[in-house]
């Protein structure tokens, strides 16, 4: 744990500035985004609540931060876990704003500890509809509708499946959820994010026949297709 400060400002669900001036981006979590002065820019929804459950439990007070990875990102801002006491003892801010289903895990590759504790708050609060939730804005999406997907290409999305093939062709792992690779939803993982798997002991290609939920920005290249960059944004959900 290391020194953090006095919180002074809440800019939304997932940023927060010390006192020292610091501006500490909470890893881990996206909460729903503000526009925040940037135009053509839609506030999603549910972005003032988060903002208000996060100011709730920690501004004014004094934190600590936990690191799990890269400490700041190209912004200048601190890549931090966020730390509160309270009355019943330490409160993990992404933790709480995650079961409280105001914030989504959102992992990078270089920044992985503490997620599979994320998972579990995050998947307590969707199967009981808290928070975003209950929005069909954040609904999690079905692969086998692609449809659908490309309504939502510049979305982050969570979309589950089962996986049709699983190939390396080149040094490149595609996931394809459906017979047409030019139409269907599929997964891609280039070079990098395949190092991660092999450096993790997994082996990408016997995810082929699983039930999964991938988690990513929704691009549209030959189809709907997100790209996998770290083995956290596959979640196994059922072997073949």
């Amino acid at each position: 744990m290391a020194q953090g400060g006095q919180v002074v400002q809440v800019t939304d669900g997932d940023t927060i500035v010390l006192n020292d001036g610091r501006i500490i981006r909470m890893i881990g979590t996206q909460a729903p985004k503000l526009a925040l002065g940037r135009e053509d820019f839609d506030t999603w929804p549910q972005a003032e609540q988060s903002k208000q459950a996060l100011a709730d439990l920690v501004l004014g007070k004094d934190v600590q931060l936990g690191f799990g990875g890269e400490r700041e990102d190209r912004h200048g801002r601190v890549l931090a876990h966020v730390m509160v006491q309270t009355p019943d003892g330490t409160l993990w801010a992404q933790q709480a704003m995650v079961a409280a289903g105001l914030a989504r895990v959102y992992s990078f590759p270089d920044n992985r500890k503490c997620l599979d504790l994320l998972f579990a708050a995050e998947g307590r609060a969707r199967v009981s509809g808290l928070g975003i939730w209950s929005d069909p804005y954040y609904s999690v999406r079905l692969a086998d509708q692609p449809a659908a997907l490309l309504a939502r290409v510049g979305h982050y999305e969570l979309v589950e499946g089962r996986i049709l093939k699983a190939e390396n062709r080149g040094g490149r792992v595609y996931f394809n959820f459906g017979r047409s690779w030019k139409q269907d939803f599929t997964a891609v993982m280039e070079a990098p994010a395949l190092r991660l798997f092999v450096a993790d002991g997994r082996d990408p290609l016997v995810l082929e026949g699983a039930l999964v939920r991938i988690r990513g920005w929704v691009d549209d290249r030959d189809g709907p297709r997100i790209e996998i960059t770290h083995p956290e944004q596959i979640e196994v959900l059922a072997t073949r």
